[in-house]
């Protein structure tokens, strides 16, 4: 390493830089792969005992990677866009040799024999992958609090909750642990945790991203996508990640749109963007709709026209997700019987193969899941289907026709991405409706099938907690999602500055 080299390090805080810079660093040989990677570990090391964001840190993997990355460059081979950049991926993808979890002690210590395509892709990109994040366990939470291996707290306040159900991927990002993360958003779980943490969550188009290896919850819903601290670095990685994969048949076969054109020219001069009347009202924070309704005037001074729109089926987006994704989570999970892979309770030869399946599932699953799968096999059984998943999926059609409605009139949608701030960890654990409410504004977007991005518009004033505005585009248009958060994330840097916490004050 050149002198000059030396020098540029003494005087870069390296975990504090975009993705972007970092590659645009370690393409040009300021920085290299493992000096970057090791930063982030130490970063983990000094903080992640309080955060509690990450399951597993996949320590020699990690540099493993790195050094393949600064031994390509030294051969003078081309670079991608993220190459070298650290990552950390939500414990819901399959990756090869390292554990997999889901957040449940069903899989603790399973080793997954295969990488998820998203994990193959990241890998194929030379992203350095540092271990896998807590979760919600099996993706079903508001608030990450349901996983089985403890909470993880909010950067910005380590006794509230940072969303769920990846809420692990969104705190490392918030304390600095990584620079870019992958989450999945089945009701809202890439976003919401982006708006209660400060950064950027984009839940692609259904179907944009491989579900291939993503541990199922809810087939017809879940969908994996970026998280970064910035629209440019999440749409680097959005592109990295999407595309066709006919290893899942629910992978559309379609060009990615260009999402990092978007993030660069981003602009809202001459759009349509519309405010759904069903998106506020009781239950939303006051400092929320503060700083929603500085948003939208904020998209008017850019250019914007807004356009008031009302979605009536919306009203009912809760009360059909929360049939359809427990139906589907009934069927998903019924593989985990403890007869084939993960925990096995019970197989000491005085019981049956029936007797060990629910003696696995009793000591294997926790709360939250069981309290789902119960609600979704009373849904689906005889008797009860047409009036509860059946009548749900009528609703849902109701929905995807109101946002088709919707999009005749406008570009985009904005809406706050939660209706309160972080709440405290244990305030709702005892009180699951109120815990549902939390995915308000994110559920119908899942039901649709449509893109959706939450990007920071501010703190609220009565405690001081990031705040997340949530556009929400057609399918297959991700590129409006960054072109618009580009425009209103540059204004907010210029105005009050970005609005991610430089150090919180327990870390």
């Amino acid at each position: 390493m050149t002198d000059s080299t030396n020098h540029v390090n003494s005087n870069v805080d390296v975990i504090k830089l975009t993705a972007s810079e970092i590659a645009s660093r370690i393409a040009s040989g300021e920085l290299t792969a493992v000096e970057v990677t090791e930063a982030h570990l130490a970063r983990i090391e000094a903080v992640d005992e309080k955060v509690h964001a990450f399951l597993h840190v996949d320590r020699e993997g990690a540099l493993a990677q790195a050094r393949a990355v600064d031994e390509k460059r030294e051969r003078g081979e081309k670079l991608g866009p993220l190459a070298g950049v650290p990552l950390a991926l939500k414990d819901i993808f399959t990756t090869e040799g390292v554990p997999t979890t889901v957040g449940s002690k069903i899989l603790e210590g399973w080793i997954p024999p295969y990488d998820a395509t998203v994990t193959k892709r990241l890998k194929a990109a030379d992203v350095v992958i540092l271990g896998k994040t807590n979760m919600d366990e099996f993706a079903m939470g508001s608030s990450t609090e349901n996983s089985a291996y403890g909470p993880t707290g909010n950067p910005w306040d380590l006794t509230r909750v940072p969303g769920g159900s990846g809420g692990g991927s969104s705190a490392a990002l918030a304390s600095y642990q990584a620079p870019l993360a992958i989450g999945t958003d089945t009701g809202g779980s890439i976003r919401q945790p982006a708006a209660l943490t400060g950064t950027v969550g984009v839940k692609p188009t259904y179907g944009g991203v491989s579900r291939y290896g993503m541990v199922a919850f809810s087939s017809s819903l879940d969908q994996g996508g970026p998280c970064a601290r910035t629209v440019l670095d999440a749409a680097l990685l959005h592109e990295v990640i999407a595309g066709h994969d006919p290893l899942d048949s629910t992978s559309i076969d379609a060009p990615v749109p260009s999402v990092v054109e978007a993030a660069r020219n981003g602009s809202v001069d001459g759009m349509r963007v519309g405010i759904v009347k069903q998106f506020r009202g009781e239950g939303y924070q006051a400092g929320v709709v503060q700083r929603f309704d500085e948003s939208v005037s904020l998209l008017k001074e850019l250019g914007a026209e807004i356009v008031e729109l009302d979605c009536p089926s919306f009203d009912l987006a809760l009360s059909a997700y929360y049939l359809i994704a427990p139906s589907e989570c009934s069927s998903n999970l019924a593989r985990f019987d403890g007869l084939r892979y993960g925990l096995r309770v019970g197989d000491d030869g005085t019981h049956s193969a029936e007797e060990v399946t629910a003696l696995t599932r009793e000591a294997g699953f926790g709360d939250e899941v069981k309290r789902r799968v119960m609600l979704g096999t009373y849904a689906l059984s005889s008797g009860y289907y047409d009036a509860y998943y059946g009548s749900a999926q009528k609703v849902r059609t109701l929905i995807t026709r109101d946002f088709e409605k919707a999009f005749e009139q406008v570009d985009v949608i904005v809406s706050p991405t939660t209706p309160t701030t972080a709440f405290p960890i244990g305030e709702r654990a005892d009180d699951p409706m109120a815990m549902y409410l939390a995915d308000l504004c994110t559920i119908p977007t899942n039901l649709a099938g449509n893109a959706a991005m939450s990007l920071p518009c501010g703190l609220a004033p009565e405690d001081n907690l990031p705040v997340g505005l949530q556009i929400i585009a057609p399918a297959l248009k991700d590129d409006r999602l960054y072109k618009v958060g580009a425009a209103v994330e540059a204004a907010f840097v210029e105005r009050w500055g970005h609005p991610l916490i430089e150090e919180a004050p327990s870390l």
